[in-house]
């Protein structure tokens, strides 16, 4: 193949077959302490979403008022101890966050039921035609598998293509890829999907990962941007349908004033127990919850950094992330970006909204425990960084509550932990612990911790009730919709599944409390979460990795079922649940990541009658694949792939004093050495091959010189 390079308009070389002219917007980095760039006439929120807003957090504040009272009439019988004491102060604000959830999914159920409009509209019917902006589809990627991303995106492209004239949009597969086999695996896999697509697809890797996906848009941002008036990130497992896609561009210019559209993703491919457990409650409960959140969001609502569409021209004005003072892993790049672009571009008086009704927006889950867990390690450390966000300058206070949420959703499990803990220590001094019959000070009584049993037991009954509750009413809300309800197979299937679902995630939450306490604790003590692979697919994991990640929930119930029998039986009755899920740790880890049919008791519409997208990559993906081979081997067998490789490389500056590169140099050094070019597959380590591959001589070196 001869592919011709032209200069683009940083000065680079790039490749007519990769990337189209640069066309860059400048992209300046916002400052947490001021506003830098252009502020627009901020948003007035109307005065019923000041009503609806009244109504959350008033009825939220109310039920954690009347809560904490019954709290502390059950611990001040005989005086409150220090143990309750502290008690006390980590309920009320546990208490407050369940409150919260259940006034938003309490209003989430009045707007189904009610059949209200929220969120801007997306019209799903619509045609292209009559459009004038141009859009980019941008799918950044780390190291994922290329045949899954390259069937994923010719879906897409595919359903873009059915609906209407699809000119107006430009694909971009943007990788971050570390690792080099997959690196070239992903430009094999783009060149066939160029030839099959053609010419609007388009691919550029970055060799430097500077802030990860955030730095991997802004970069495209940079380079590319000014030639696009919106751009709909997608994740590597991100489906979407061309009827959603169009519908949120026409949404987008019917609205000049909004700057991001989030769609609410159902899970779709869910195949093991745990995976197929989060797909089913997240179809079920998911609308209603939504449906809440976007009722009293209005402008002010959030991003979950994927499956939304972004104006880029307010993205590159507003949403430019800066580097948080301090070392790792509060300090550096923000990981969870998304949350802080989204606020930036609000402050900046930009709408931001959540449409929850859209429809033919997909994800994909981790398909075990362990997998979940990897990944809300890193969602962690990014939540807890936006601690260092929260006093940025004139934030609206609705985007303050959103990263308040985002950092309650880790920091509460540790609480919870301790609140536990503390219920045991308590029961124990009561126990074991010798009354103090002369206090010092003047008493007529001897002083040792007592509780009301029964008022105990109406204030756990309450607390779960704000729990359940929510469950009950998404289940009324679905069968109040004879098509919504006819999709999951009837209402005594959903019914079933639900009293399924609140069993087993019952007994997992207590390990996933101990997981996240422990990210927690770790991120505290400065452990960075580095930037891991996601593992996808199947949930089939170690027997070895299951028994050492489940070790320590295992031991934290074998200690909290024997402190709870050394009190008494009613307590570890009372405990049970909790200590059946630590206890169970192991053995619910093998049972959930074991694949179970699809179309059994947790079935969804999206099972039962799966999209035509959905089912379409599924198709594409499941063709024979390419044989894994070594990077430079597949270059050297592929002259085109070659060919297309070398004119992707960007052109290195020369400057007089370069630093240098140790692992090119090493490369260098040992590729000299070589008799053969299988010496260099076999001596050459992964970073010396990544560093082979960026450089255009030592490569010509190694594939042409070496016999």
């Amino acid at each position: 193949m001869d592919t011709l390079r032209r200069p683009s308009a940083s000065g680079n070389v790039v490749a007519d077959k990769f990337l189209p002219p640069e066309n860059g917007l400048a992209m300046e980095v916002c400052r947490l302490d001021q506003v830098t760039g252009p502020v627009r006439v901020p948003f007035l929120s109307a005065t019923r979403l000041s009503h609806r807003r009244l109504i959350i957090f008033l009825g939220a504040g109310l039920l954690t008022a009347a809560g904490g009272y019954e709290m502390y009439e059950v611990v001040q019988v005989g005086g409150v101890t220090v143990l309750e004491a502290i008690l006390l102060v980590f309920f009320g604000p546990l208490l407050a966050w369940v409150a919260f959830s259940f006034m938003s999914a309490l209003a989430g159920f009045f707007v189904l039921v009610s059949r209200k409009k929220v969120g801007p509209t997306i019209d799903r019917g619509m045609p292209f035609s009559g459009t004038e902006g141009r859009t980019a589809m941008l799918l950044p990627t780390y190291n994922e598998d290329p045949h899954e991303l390259m069937a994923r995106l010719r879906a897409m492209h595919e359903s873009v293509a059915a609906v209407d004239h699809h000119t107006r949009f430009d694909w971009f597969l943007l990788s971050d890829t570390t690792d080099p086999d997959l690196w070239v695996e992903e430009e094999a896999a783009f060149l066939t999907l160029r030839r099959d697509c053609g010419d609007h697809v388009f691919y550029r890797h970055r060799s430097d990962n500077t802030a990860r996906k955030s730095g991997n848009i802004a970069d495209w941002v940079r380079r590319f941007g000014a030639a696009y008036d919106y751009m709909i990130v997608l994740d590597a497992d991100s489906l979407m349908t061309g009827e959603t896609i169009v519908g949120l561009v026409h949404a987008m210019e019917a609205d000049p004033s909004a700057a991001l559209i989030q769609t609410q993703p159902a899970i779709v491919n869910a195949r093991s127990l745990f995976s197929r457990l989060q797909q089913f409650a997240g179809r079920v409960y998911g609308p209603m919850i939504a449906a809440g959140g976007a009722w009293w969001h209005g402008t002010e609502s959030n991003y979950w950094g994927h499956n939304a569409i972004i104006r880029v021209r307010a993205f590159a004005e507003a949403a430019g992330l800066p580097e948080l003072r301090g070392r790792k892993p509060f300090g550096g790049h923000i990981l969870s970006h998304d949350f802080v672009e989204a606020a930036l571009m609000r402050r900046a008086g930009w709408g931001i909204y959540f449409a929850p009704e859209t429809g033919g927006s997909f994800e994909e889950v981790p398909p075990s425990m362990l997998d979940f867990a990897a990944r809300d390690r890193r969602w962690c450390q990014g939540n807890l960084q936006h601690l260092a966000v929260l006093p940025a300058r004139h934030l609206h206070w609705i985007s303050r509550i959103h990263l308040l949420t985002g950092i309650g959703s880790y920091i509460t499990a540790p609480m919870w932990l301790a609140f536990l803990v503390l219920g045991l220590l308590i029961s124990l001094q009561a126990s074991f612990i010798r009354p103090e019959y002369f206090p010092k000070g003047f008493s007529l009584f001897p002083t040792w911790p007592q509780q009301d049993p029964i008022l105990a037991a109406w204030v756990f009954a309450a607390t779960m009730a704000l729990l359940i509750v929510p469950k009950l009413l998404a289940y009324l809300a679905l069968i109040m919709r004879r098509e919504e309800r006819k999709a999951f197979g009837g209402s005594f299937r959903v019914f079933g599944g639900i009293l399924v679902e609140t069993f087993l995630a019952a007994l997992i939450a207590p390990s996933m409390m101990i997981f996240q306490s422990t990210a927690v604790i770790e991120i505290l003590l400065g452990r960075d979460a580095g930037w891991k692979v996601q593992r996808r697919g199947s949930g089939a994991i170690a027997p070895t990795e299951i028994y050492r990640k489940f070790a320590a929930p295992t031991l934290g119930g074998f200690f909290m079922g024997l402190s709870a029998l050394a009190v008494s039986l009613p307590l570890f009755l009372w405990m049970s649940p909790v200590i059946a899920g630590l206890l169970l740790a192991i053995p619910l880890g093998f049972l959930t990541s074991r694949r179970i049919r699809s179309t059994g008791l947790f079935a969804t519409p999206e099972d039962l009658r799966p999209p035509h997208v959905v089912l379409r990559a599924n198709e594409i993906a499941a063709r024979p694949r390419p044989e894994p081979e070594r990077a430079l081997r597949r270059l050297r067998q592929n002259p085109e792939l070659l060919a297309s490789h070398l004119n992707a490389l960007p052109q290195k500056p020369s400057h007089k004093f370069e630093q240098i590169d140790v692992h090119l140099a090493t490369a260098r050094a040992k590729i000299e050495r070589c008799e053969t070019f299988e010496d260099a597959v076999k001596w050459l380590d992964t970073s010396e091959v990544r560093a082979v591959l960026n450089d255009r001589s030592l490569l010509r070196c190694a594939l042409v010189d070496l016999r």
